[in-house]
């Protein structure tokens, strides 16, 4: 599921839903001339989109069809099957690192006008992370997007993370998707009459038939790829406008570009390019550098060296991607090299960061420790990077069952971010000690309803209390979060049931909410029923 190419070969499938009437009519028509294999052909082929925008670039224009809340209800199917997918990881750290790049962008899209007060209230702005070493983000439909740990693991600056951030946000604050589809639904006609005049020909002559399908199907397919590569473009172009005003340094696209390209470079020759769907590299990167202002390279706020911080999260990515455990004793040896210590500090951080904890995957609990001691000295007078060792310093003594030790590992001071909720809360509840994290817990999902990780933690903390009502409304919001609403509906429904038994441990007002979601959560699943 998180390959892009798959995502959107799904997506195809829901597109293909809406074009199913003119299908059916050409295939009665069609079957009277005896051609059905014609209609056959051609369902397997897929409907494309027309030549490019004849408007000029960065805008394409607004053509969609699709309605925002439609665009909304296709993003929730397919996101619903995403959660459900074992790549889907939730790691803290990692995802309030990424948040942190992604709400500045956010923030210059609706200040230059790129996302619209619509757009920002119906859609989702969601990113998820998938487990899978290739270098890849995608946009999906209602504001989705998925970022692939083997990104993370390869990007040498925030500025470039922000560079495809900024790209694939721009892709959905443009409608490229909805446009896509409202365009392919357009094509449909251009492959309908290449299999009319097929039919009409076959009689006469079975090549000239061959010819004039085949032809038909080209056209389209090459419409297509001539749409996919301007919104390419477009997205290029109006993300590279909205990484200064976040407070990124716009090299980042030109770096991360040249990046793609050694990634590419074993399995991609430059050829042919009029087949391709994105544009070149080589041509997208010589567009980013016309628009650098020269001298720009080396004025305040030009491109950024790699900070301890971001070297430390990128070496996390790469351990938590499942390399394998030959890899992961690679990365514990590294530490230990001749040369390691003449290396600049931020490689250095990232070194004893990926080896402490690919140690701790391994269950080597005293060589991890020995490792985040050493870290914790290194980036000691660096304020981000010294944070996130004390993370891995807590996360250390937490795996290996110390649960007193990981609370006095905690970073100091205000611990309302989200990495120390949900590291503290773990540790609070291995220490039997769930109370002290409740009151957090739910001033945290007061403010963030949508976190299915928080929500199951609180019920954790509910039911280690007694309160057992509480614990499964808990549960039924971690689903309805997930958008798992059957599942929502039976948990709400078993909270409903409980309430009407009575009993000391049933909260009247805990027991009205659940009412209340339960009538929710069951019109959201008749509305789920009737898109199927």
């Amino acid at each position: 599921m998180w390959n892009r190419k798959s995502t959107l070969e799904a997506l195809g499938v829901e597109v293909s839903l809406g074009i199913q009437k003119i299908q059916c009519k050409v295939h009665l028509v069609l079957s009277s001339i005896g051609v059905t294999a014609f209609l056959l052909v051609a369902i397997g082929v897929g409907v494309a989109a027309p030549a490019r925008a004849q408007s000029p670039l960065p805008t394409l224009g607004d053509a969609s069809d699709l309605t925002t809340s439609a665009e909304r209800r296709l993003g929730d199917r397919i996101i619903r099957e995403l959660y459900r997918d074992p790549d889907y990881v939730d790691d803290p750290v990692l995802v309030d690192y990424v948040q942190g790049i992604w709400q500045p962008l956010l923030s210059a899209a609706k200040s230059r006008g790129e996302l619209s007060a619509e757009l920002d209230e119906r859609f989702a702005w969601e990113i998820l992370l998938g487990r899978d070493r290739t270098v890849n983000a995608f946009a999906l439909p209602g504001g989705y997007l998925g970022v692939h740990l083997g990104l993370i693991g390869v990007v040498a600056t925030r500025d470039e993370l922000a560079s495809v951030l900024a790209h694939e946000l721009s892709h959905v604050t443009q409608r490229h998707i909805s446009r896509l589809i409202t365009q392919q639904s357009k094509q449909t006609p251009l492959l309908l009459g290449a299999m009319v005049l097929g039919a009409l020909a076959a009689s006469k002559n079975p090549g000239a038939t061959q010819a004039l399908v085949v032809g038909g199907h080209a056209l389209a397919i090459q419409n297509q790829l001539n749409f996919s590569r301007d919104m390419e473009r477009e997205a290029d172009r109006i993300g590279y406008g909205l990484m200064a005003p976040a407070g990124f340094a716009p090299q980042g696209f030109v770096s991360m570009f040249e990046k793609l390209q050694q990634a590419n470079r074993l399995n991609d020759n430059g050829s042919w390019p009029y087949l391709r769907s994105h544009p070149l590299t080589t041509e997208r990167m010589a567009d980013m550098q016309s628009r650098i202002p020269p001298g720009a390279a080396s004025a305040p706020g030009g491109p950024t060296q790699t900070s301890s911080e971001h070297a430390m999260v990128a070496a996390r990515a790469r351990v938590l991607s499942n390399p394998g455990v030959d890899t992961l004793r690679q990365w514990i040896a590294e530490p230990k090299g001749s040369g390691f210590q003449s290396q600049p500090l931020p490689r250095r951080a990232a070194a004893l960061y990926a080896a402490a904890l690919a140690s701790s995957q391994l269950r080597d609990a005293a060589n991890a420790r020995l490792v985040a001691r050493q870290l914790d000295d290194l980036v000691r007078q660096d304020p981000a990077a010294h944070r996130l060792s004390r993370l891995l310093a807590a996360e250390i003594e937490l795996a290996a069952g110390d649960a007193s030790a990981a609370l006095a590992s905690m970073p100091e001071g205000n611990n309302a971010r989200r990495p120390e909720l949900v590291l503290q809360t773990q540790a609070l509840l291995r220490a039997n000690r769930p109370a002290d994290a409740t009151q957090a817990l739910q001033t945290w999902v007061a403010t963030h309803p949508k976190d299915a990780t928080v929500w199951q933690l609180l019920a954790s903390t509910w039911q280690a209390q007694g309160q057992a009502l509480r614990a499964i409304r808990a549960e039924a919001e971690a689903q309805a979060a997930r958008y798992d609403y059957a599942a929502a509906v039976d948990r709400f429904k078993a909270g409903q049931e409980m309430a009407r038994r009575g009993g000391p441990a049933v909260d009247h007002i805990e027991a009205s909410i659940i009412d209340t979601r339960l009538r929710a959560m069951e019109s959201l699943l008749r509305e789920q029923a009737a898109e199927r």
